[in-house]
């Protein structure tokens, strides 16, 4: 597919999966009245389901990434050029900001809002390097299935891992910094993006050192999907 293609899908992809978190985020905490474990399984499966029709719906174009770890290990397993990997991950981080201002018009919120909720410590970060080694693994084990297996793996991990990790799993540095746009349930304050962003890195670099050992002839292309 051509690059401009793949972009287009990309963003595409990126900004409605954004859209999906935070507006299930919004929808889910003004419906809940106030249960909190109610709005976060509402959050969870609206994610989980449109990250599902999302990937497949670009994964034959761009491999439906919309997560700067998986074009860097695409990049590294020699599955994407570097210049590609470059325009995947600016594509990604626009998109998913572009995602939650247009969320907020749908809600008729603040444009650009912060929250005051509290993600940092050590436990948030050991959740985020957990949440993104995992779904790396994830992508690399179910590559060697159908071709519809990512798809429904990449979706059902994401959906469970919302309730596995105290940090409730961005694994994703664009989501990560486009969340902290938004002052609603799924924000995170701007002075925690480094953290988690540090955190999915480190979780990208174990992958990198682990998992082609126990892959063995990885199976990652151009179209592994995240």
């Amino acid at each position: 597919m051509p690059l401009r293609q793949r972009l287009l899908a990309e963003a595409l992809g990126t900004a409605f999966l954004l859209m999906a978190v935070v507006g299930s985020g919004i929808m889910a905490e003004r419906l809940a009245q106030g249960n909190v474990a109610l709005a976060l399984f509402a959050n969870a499966v609206a994610t989980g389901t449109a990250l599902l029709t999302l990937i497949l719906s670009f994964g034959a174009i761009s491999g439906a990434h919309f997560n700067p770890l998986v074009s860097l290990m695409a990049w590294r397993l020699g599955a994407l050029s570097g210049g590609d990997a470059v325009a995947y991950i600016g594509v990604q981080m626009l998109a998913a900001i572009a995602g939650v201002l247009a969320t907020h018009l749908m809600f008729d919120i603040q444009l650009i809002s912060a929250t005051a909720q509290l993600r940092h410590g050590w436990a948030q970060g050991w959740s985020e390097l957990v949440a993104s080694f995992g779904l790396l693994m994830v992508i690399q084990g179910s590559s060697r299935g159908p071709a519809w297996a990512p798809s429904f793996a990449v979706a059902a991990y994401i959906t469970a891992a919302y309730w596995f990790t105290a940090s409730t799993s961005f694994a994703n540095p664009a989501v990560t910094a486009a969340r902290a746009f938004t002052g609603t349930f799924s924000g995170i304050r701007f002075a925690d993006v480094p953290g988690f962003v540090l955190a999915q890195l480190l979780g990208l670099l174990l992958a990198l050192l682990v998992l082609p050992r126990v892959f063995a002839a990885p199976a990652v292309a151009a179209d592994a999907r995240g």
